[in-house]
């Protein structure tokens, strides 16, 4: 019988090795936390996968704004923003639960995606008229901007999910996709402020240049894209959209205009829009567009026959540039022997210029220098004019006691994208504007909305709250009851500094200046009596505008449907 060993057996060597390599394995899985050692975040940030995630959150907070740039022209400025902050939001959310589904070669087709949006855009602006606003603006951007900013986000979350790894807990999963979307909100509002000071004349500042520039640097970015389908996209933009401000597709533009019978004289990129001249061959008329609103037009009108009277001004398409200059009727006429005027906001530069005509020492703040540029060029602006070419609000609200009094009549007409700035409507605004007016001056402000919306009631109130005698008269006559879905027009707030009823004196035709325009609608008609407004609530102040600007989508959803009977959807659709 053998004996035996009295030491316990180890095993071999190899054996030894097994259990303690078992042993190992089963530690790390029970306490995966405390031996896992993670990366420093300085070490986290250097990692090229996280460079790039970065990268891609930088580039669809550029891309969102300038996205909105190339609508504003077909649906306006307003409508186009009215739901695009949820579309990013959802965009978000779309490509959070994707995560691990797309295949992975995802990334190589984002940049091919940005070359096409241009010609995808230009084939979707086609149906405007049929998708109609602001169904258009939200079905556009889904199946462009919204698509590149999900397939940003997620190329974004993978390359992080990479570095970092998934965690167990739902909170710990979802917590660095919520810091990526937390940055391109961040992002993005800084985003918005850069491209708005950017965009402006020449290729490269314009809206379709902004979109090729950012879906080059897509494809710096992510370099093992699939570069060959842009081909097609990239040729058909530089050849044949119309959207794009080269000399060959201007041309491609003006061929498509005369199938409708207008032409565009010129067009450029500004900080107000997309302002462009355009004549109607057929009906004889010139306009100033500025995206998708008319900053005013003019007939063109043969010479007066022999004998007849001079025409001294051009005569306008709309009759309400012509009643702004009702301002000179009212009675008391201000007693100054050399006349003052002020004329906020320039568009062509109608009413202004019949004051010059009149004599009157007439100084023009615009805040856009292609507008006033165009009106010299275009629509026959006087060139004897005083002007500030610049932000109204700053000039106005930093006047100092030495020009309080200054100006006999001023002309408040500011208007673009569908809708009035706010600032401009605000108390400390027209309160900076009743110090400039001489005590016996008379002020007209222009307002255009819908008189059924608690917008014109609010203007009103505030306008009121500052000059103490005032009239409201609207272009037109109102409509029956029940005729239109709303009731949006022009409207004019006649008012005064002094506590002292606003009349007006019957015309003579020294005030038509040969114009027949003004001998049919120079003297206010449809006045809108106060019980028509709701006086009861609160005004307008600087830093309190939020009300304001929830009835401007609606309002500006309105203008869009008047602008759409003015000039064909071809006109307003390939700008």
């Amino acid at each position: 019988m053998a004996k035996r060993s009295a030491k316990p057996s180890h095993g071999s060597k190899d054996q030894r090795q097994t259990v303690s390599e078992t042993s190992v394995s089963d530690t790390q899985q029970s306490f995966p936390k405390t031996l896992d050692r993670p990366q420093s975040s300085f070490a986290t940030l250097s990692d090229s996968r996280v460079r790039t995630a970065l990268q891609l959150v930088l580039l669809a907070a550029l891309y969102a704004p300038v996205s909105q740039l190339n609508l504003s022209p077909v649906y306006g400025e307003i409508p186009s923003r009215h739901y695009h902050r949820y579309g990013l939001t959802a965009s978000f959310l779309a490509a959070f639960l994707l995560r691990g589904h797309l295949p992975p070669r995802t990334a190589r087709v984002i940049v091919p995606l940005c070359f096409w949006v241009p010609p995808i855009q230009f084939v979707l602006f086609r149906f405007s008229s049929v998708l109609g606003n602001p169904l258009g603006p939200v079905v556009t951007e889904s199946l462009t901007c919204f698509l590149v900013v999900t397939m940003s986000f997620y190329v974004a979350m993978q390359s992080f999910d990479s570095v970092i790894g998934r965690s167990d807990s739902s909170l710990g999963e979802a917590a660095p996709s919520m810091g990526l979307f937390v940055l391109f909100n961040v992002l993005h509002q800084a985003c918005k402020g850069f491209i708005s000071s950017t965009v402006g004349p020449g290729f490269l500042r314009s809206r379709i240049g902004m979109q090729l520039m950012v879906a080059s640097l897509y494809g710096m970015v992510l370099p093992n894209s699939v570069l060959w389908p842009s081909l097609p996209a990239v040729a058909f933009t530089l050849v044949a959209n119309p959207h794009c401000g080269l000399s060959r597709t201007t041309q491609v533009l003006n061929n498509t205009l005369a199938l409708h019978h207008y032409t565009l004289l010129e067009r450029k990129e500004s900080i107000t829009g997309y302002i462009s001249v355009l004549e109607d061959n057929d009906k004889g008329f010139r306009v100033m567009r500025c995206d998708h609103s008319l900053l005013g037009g003019e007939w063109k009108m043969p010479p007066p026959k022999k004998g007849g009277a001079r025409r001294r001004v051009g005569e306008p398409i709309y009759s309400i540039f012509v009643m702004l200059e009702a301002v000179r009727l009212a009675e008391p006429a201000p007693s100054s022997p050399q006349k003052t005027a002020l004329n906020v906001g320039l568009g062509v530069g109608t009413a202004p210029s019949a004051l010059i005509q009149h004599g009157i020492n007439t100084t023009v703040m615009e805040l856009d220098p292609v507008v006033h540029e165009f009106a010299l060029k275009y629509f026959n602006f006087p060139h004897n004019h005083s002007h500030y070419i610049g932000d109204a609000v700053h000039a106005v609200t930093t006047a100092n006691s030495s020009e309080a009094n200054s100006y006999d009549y001023i002309i408040h007409d500011v208007f673009t994208g569908g809708a009035e700035p706010v600032a401009l409507f605000t108390t400390d605004f027209l309160s900076g504007l009743h110090m400039l007016l001489k005590p016996d001056g008379v002020i007209a402000i222009n307002y255009a909305g819908d008189l059924a919306m608690p917008a014109s009631s609010l203007i009103y109130r505030t306008i009121t709250s500052v000059f103490p005698s005032c009239r409201v008269f609207r272009e037109d006559e109102a409509p029956a009851p029940g005729v239109k879905p709303d009731d949006f027009t022009n409207m004019v707030f006649f008012c005064r500094k002094q506590n002292v009823p606003v009349k007006f004196r019957k015309p003579v035709a020294a005030d038509f200046l040969g114009s027949g325009a003004r001998r049919a609608f120079l003297l206010p008609k449809h006045e809108i009596m106060p019980d028509e407004f709701v006086r009861e609530g609160g005004i307008l102040e600087r830093g309190d505008t939020r009300e304001l600007e929830k009835w401007q989508a609606q309002s500006a959803i309105g203008h869009w449907r008047v602008m759409r009977t003015v000039l064909p959807d071809a006109v307003w659709e390939n700008w």
